[in-house]
C-alpha cells in the first residue's frame, strides 16, 4: 500500500497543529516556571539578607537549595502535567530536550566549580551567575520561539541582558556585590520565570 505524501499546505498545517498543542500544554500549566522563579528569588533574597547582616560567605551554600528543591519538584510536577495533557508531540520533545541540556550543563558547571574551588580558586563560583543568566535565558527564548509565546521571549531577553552585564563585570574583575547584583538577579528571574508563569496561567483561565 503506497503511503500518502503530504502536500506543502498539509505539512504546514501539521506543524502548526503540533506547535499549538505544545503551546496549549505550556499555557495550561505555568506552575513549573513559577516554582523555579519563586524558588530562585526567595533563595537569592535569603542569601542577600544573610550576607548583608552577617558578612559570612558560608550563607552562599544556600544557593544549592535551588538545584536540590527544583530538581526534585520538577519531575513530580512534569509527571502530573503529562497525565493531564496526554501524549507528547514532537514540539513537546524539543522543549523537553532544551531543558534537559540546560540541566546537564548545570551539573557539569557545578562539578567544574567544585574542582576549581578545591584548588583554591573560590571566585570561580561567580561563573554560575553567568550560567544562570546566559544559558537559562537563551533556553527560555528558544522555548518561546517554539511555542510562540512572547512572554518567554521578552522575559528571556531581560535575563540575557543582565547576564551579559554580569559576564562583563566578571571579565573586568569587578566584584558582584550582594547589595546591587542580587537585586538584579531577582529581577532577572522575576522577568524570566514569574511573570511568564502568571501570563500563561492567566491565558489558561481565559480559555476555560
Amino acid at each position: 500500500m503506497e503511503e500518502k505524501k503530504l502536500t506543502e499546505r498539509e505539512s504546514l498545517e501539521l506543524i502548526t497543529t503540533m506547535i499549538n498543542r505544545t503551546r496549549e500544554r505550556y499555557i495550561g500549566d505555568g506552575n513549573i516556571m513559577l516554582m523555579w522563579g519563586y524558588l530562585s528569588v526567595v533563595v537569592a533574597a535569603l542569601v542577600w539578607i544573610m550576607l548583608v547582616k552577617t558578612h559570612n560567605p558560608v550563607w552562599n551554600w544556600l544557593w544549592f537549595a535551588i538545584g536540590v528543591v527544583g530538581g526534585i519538584a520538577t519531575p513530580i510536577m512534569s509527571k502530573k502535567s503529562e497525565l493531564k495533557s496526554g501524549a507528547k508531540s514532537y514540539s513537546d520533545k524539543i522543549t523537553s530536550q532544551i531543558w534537559t541540556v540546560v540541566g546537564i550543563s548545570a551539573l557539569v558547571a557545578t562539578l567544574f566549580c567544585f574542582v576549581f574551588s578545591f584548588m583554591g580558586m573560590h571566585n570561580v563560583w561567580r561563573m554560575m551567575f553567568a550560567f544562570a543568566l546566559i544559558i537559562v535565558p537563551m533556553a527560555e527564548m528558544a522555548q518561546g520561539i517554539v511555542v510562540k509565546e512572547k512572554s518567554f521571549i521578552f522575559g528571556g531577553a531581560v535575563g540575557l541582558c543582565i547576564g551579559i552585564f554580569a559576564v562583563c563585570c566578571i571579565a573586568a574583575d569587578m566584584p558582584l556585590g550582594a547589595n546591587w547584583f542580587l537585586p538584579m538577579y531577582m529581577i532577572a528571574f522575576a522577568c524570566m520565570m514569574i511573570i511568564p508563569g502568571h501570563v500563561i496561567n492567566h491565558k489558561a483561565r481565559q480559555q476555560r
